[in-house]
């Protein structure tokens, strides 16, 4: 597996009221994904990025990073499954447009497995 991208996944109760702190604040501006759940803030120069998160619109819970790995993403799941890897949210198309898969680390984190046609 080769990631190309990794972003924290943070966890706020509402995108529109954190957006001040992230934006105004922070500095971090250039917002990306703008779905009701996750939205994404970068630094002009693209070197700061984060992900806010309110709730995973299909897995069972939110996770601490997301991590693209390009065309991988079907051997990075099967390698996951090879090791015993506790697989949260099976390897999916989502609807909106990502291929992905959520796998807990042993050290009990989720970590967002993903691959982006764009990336």
């Amino acid at each position: 597996m080769q990631p190309t991208h990794i972003f924290a996944d943070l966890a706020v109760p509402d995108i529109a009221e954190a957006r001040e702190f992230y934006q105004d604040f922070l500095g971090l501006s250039d917002e990306q994904v703008k779905m009701d759940w996750v939205t994404r803030f970068q630094s002009p120069d693209g070197q700061a990025v984060v992900q806010l998160v309110t709730h995973d619109a299909t897995a069972p819970c939110n996770a601490a990073i997301s991590v693209t790995v390009g065309d991988d993403v079907e051997e990075a799941y099967e390698e996951a499954r090879r090791r015993g890897y506790e697989i949260v949210h099976p390897l999916t198309t989502e609807p909106w447009g990502i291929r992905r898969f959520l796998v807990r680390g042993p050290d009990g984190n989720v970590v967002n497995i993903n691959s982006h046609k764009d990336t």
